[in-house]
Formats: C-alpha cells, structure tokens, sequence
C-alpha cells in the first residue's frame, strides 16, 4: 500500500512539473533573420584617381574593420541601416562619409582620399 501511494504521489509531483513547464514556453515566433547588405568600393587617390592599397575602411562607433584589395576595392557585410565610415591610410587626410544610408540592395561607394601637405 506504501508504493502504491508513493508512486501516486510521484506521478502526481511529475505532473506538476510538467504542467509548469509547459506555461513558461513562450508564445513568440521565430525572428526572421536579418537580411545582410554587401557593401562594396573602392579607395583612390583625389588627384591622381590611382588606386590605394591597404586603406582601413571602418564603421565608425564599431570593431567592422576592413582593408582595401591590390585594386582598391572593399568589402563589409552590414545590416541595412544609416552609418558612418571612415577611410583612413598614412600621409593621407582621414576621410569621413556621414549618414551613408545602406538599404537592401547590394550599395557601392567610392572614396577619395586627399595627401597632406
């Protein structure tokens, strides 16, 4: 007789926890995923128009980092939304595109950057 109610006693504990378990489940769907935008340019000189390599392209306030190709292109994946880069290379001025605007399609920016003197 003891198993018999320990075992009812048990079932009936298992049920509880079940049944608590199952309220806590989340009624929400699945976020979709956020669509990434391909952001591409390239990085020349303003007098000249020759390609520079090596030149750190960023997104300002953020660790995306990139560096230009031989042919002075770049590449970042971001999502879509209003950023601001920054071109910088040595014996050149810092370069600053504010408010760039990145939608769904695949975006391309030329940067020009202009020596020191």
């Amino acid at each position: 007789m003891k198993k018999a109610i320990l075992s009812f006693v048990f079932l009936t504990f298992l049920g509880f926890v079940y049944a608590e378990n199952e309220g806590t489940k989340s009624a929400e769907t699945p976020k979709e995923p956020v669509a990434m935008v391909t952001l591409t340019g390239s990085v020349v000189d303003f007098t000249s128009g020759e390609a520079l390599t090596g030149v750190e392209v960023k997104i300002e306030g953020t660790d995306v980092t990139t560096y230009t190709d031989f042919d002075g292109h770049f590449e970042i994946e971001v999502k879509p939304g209003k950023y601001n880069l920054i071109a910088s290379y040595i014996s050149y001025k810092n370069s600053l595109v504010e408010n760039f605007e990145v939608d769904q399609k695949k975006e391309n920016l030329d940067i020009k950057l202009q020596e020191e003197k």
